[in-house]
């Protein structure tokens, strides 16, 4: 995050701190005078490791310099928050245009107007999570993490491709214990509950969840480069490849039918019905932990699924666990709307 941060400061925010907090006019001066090009450079260390930029004149103009901890904060907060936003509404508007089987929206227990309540709901929690998400980045930053710029800083040679399956390893491990935690009647009362909200969802539903749910299951992605070696350029790339999962296993296209990995039938299955297979990416902790769930046969089959007996058949378990996990439903049904209006 501190290469990212160098560009975002002398692309956008180096001017807009020196308008909103500047310097008093006669240190401005002072600084430009004194200032040669060698610390002008050395402004920009983090990103001079890979390519030579200079930074503006307005690097030095504001009150705020830029090693400033609540400066890092508050601008690491919102390149957080507008990366998350941007690649929510892409990853996701793609999945539903390209991958998204709509058809599933005609179920039962689909909700009134859900992808505006999910969109709805993901913009509210944005922002939180990236606060607590910006917490993480401001130590990063501050050198507290085991992130190292260029393969040959790793542990040894094969970390360089280690270090993908370390990840996965990992996060699949916390996020597993995470969200079956998650699922404790009290936390999912105050926490979970929101997200099991779209019980059939949408690409959109993917990041539709209460801010310290959502951070709280994206903890281990952090927590891995405070315990392990990873590569800053590794880091970006499972960034966003944590995102676009995460639409993945809510796109609702049943194309792995796979016993290891964790895809979207996994994940289907965890919304239909609640407390199984709570796994992120694989299924070995929800087999170990006893709480796997194979996907039926008939979600695979573009036609079985969709079939008024197979789609009954889902609707009586839902209703019986929807009562025994939350008690009352206080949903709102696009088949009920249409029942009251007949």
């Amino acid at each position: 995050m501190d290469v990212l941060l160098d560009v975002f400061d002398t692309l956008v925010l180096d001017r807009l701190y020196a308008s909103v907090f500047p310097k008093p006019a006669g240190k401005l001066l002072h600084n430009h005078l004194s200032l040669n090009k060698t610390e002008f450079g050395a402004l920009n260390q983090n990103i001079n490791r890979y390519v030579e930029v200079t930074p503006s004149q307005w690097a030095v103009q504001s009150s705020w310099p830029r090693d400033n901890i609540f400066r890092q904060g508050l601008s690491l907060f919102l390149v957080a928050w507008a990366f998350g936003v941007i690649l929510y509404f892409i990853t996701s508007t793609l999945s539903y245009c390209f991958v998204y089987d709509k058809r599933i929206m005609n179920h039962p227990k689909f909700l009134r107007n859900q992808i505006s309540l999910e969109i709805k709901q993901a913009m509210k929690s944005m922002p939180g999570m990236a606060v607590l998400t910006a917490l993480c980045f401001v130590a990063e930053v501050r050198g507290y993490s085991k992130l190292y710029d260029f393969a040959d800083e790793g542990p040894f040679p094969l970390y360089t491709y280690l270090q993908f399956p370390l990840f996965i390893t990992f996060t699949d491990f916390g996020i597993y214990f995470i969200h079956r935690g998650l699922h404790h009647p009290w936390v999912y009362k105050h926490l979970h509950k929101a997200h099991h909200k779209w019980i059939i969802s949408t690409p959109y539903a993917s990041y539709a969840f209460h801010p310290l749910d959502g951070f709280s299951q994206s903890f281990p992605y952090h927590l891995y480069p405070f315990l392990f070696p990873l590569q800053k350029g590794a880091y970006l790339i499972l960034f966003v490849f944590v995102t676009i999962w995460t639409v993945m296993i809510h796109d609702g296209e049943y194309a792995l039918d796979s016993p290891v990995v964790n895809g979207s039938a996994c994940h289907t299955i965890h919304h239909y019905y609640f407390n199984y297979n709570y796994g992120q990416f694989t299924t070995l902790w929800d087999r170990i932990g006893g709480s796997y769930r194979k996907p039926n046969p008939e979600l695979f089959d573009r036609e079985k699924r969709m079939k008024n007996e197979e789609i009954r058949k889902q609707v009586k378990e839902m209703e019986q666990l929807v009562k025994e996990v939350e008690g009352k439903d206080d949903r709102c049904y696009v088949a009920a709307e249409v029942k009251k209006t007949l």
